[in-house]
């Protein structure tokens, strides 16, 4: 197999597979009525004058299903810590007892779990979009290839149904964790 195919198919099954991991981690995101770490540790908070992620400037820990602790390793900056996570409007509470900030998760509506479904197919097709595009992109490298003779049309047509396998392989990993996240959701 010519080189450049070989790169092109390797930057496309990368592209795939980044597409799908950033959904994986939108969905972690997505919070289900579980205290979650992945919640609130990139939340930006103001740690001696630089915005700094919360993982940064402490542990953060499950208490149990609804709550999770953040200890500070510096106990003076637990008010601005706690401010950030108020800031990022999460629909959490906040309270702090001096040493650690404590962060309580209500129960979900089953209202509110109907939105966050909607949210997660909204994500899993903006994944499908974005790995549609990366098809695409492939197939025009390959288009070009084919125009400069550096590979024939059953090359092509090959390596046409080749892309399209992975397409279609990535994106029934992207629907059973829709469906495994929705389930989640709704589950009460």
């Amino acid at each position: 197999m010519n080189e450049n195919v070989e790169m092109a198919l390797m930057e496309y099954d990368e592209n795939l597979n980044k597409h799908y991991n950033r959904l994986i981690d939108e969905y972690m995101m997505i919070r289900v009525g579980r205290a979650n770490p992945k919640l609130i540790e990139n939340i930006k908070v103001d740690y001696y004058g630089t915005r700094t992620p919360i993982i940064q400037t402490g542990n953060i820990t499950v208490q149990d299903a609804r709550m999770l602790i953040v200890s500070p390793w510096d106990v003076s900056t637990l008010k601005s810590i706690k401010a950030g996570i108020e800031a990022a409007n999460l629909g959490v509470s906040v309270s702090d007892d001096g040493k650690i900030i404590r962060v309580g998760f209500p129960i979900l509506t089953e209202e509110r779990r109907k939105e966050f479904s909607k949210d997660v197919k909204k994500l899993l097709e903006e994944c499908k979009i974005a790995m549609r595009n990366a098809r695409r992109d492939c197939l025009d490298i390959f288009k070009e290839m084919k125009k400069n003779s550096e590979i024939s049309e059953d090359e092509y047509s090959t390596l046409e149904k080749d892309v399209q396998k992975s397409l279609d392989n990535f994106t029934d990993k992207a629907d059973n964790s829709c469906e495994k996240k929705i389930a989640e959701i709704m589950e009460v």
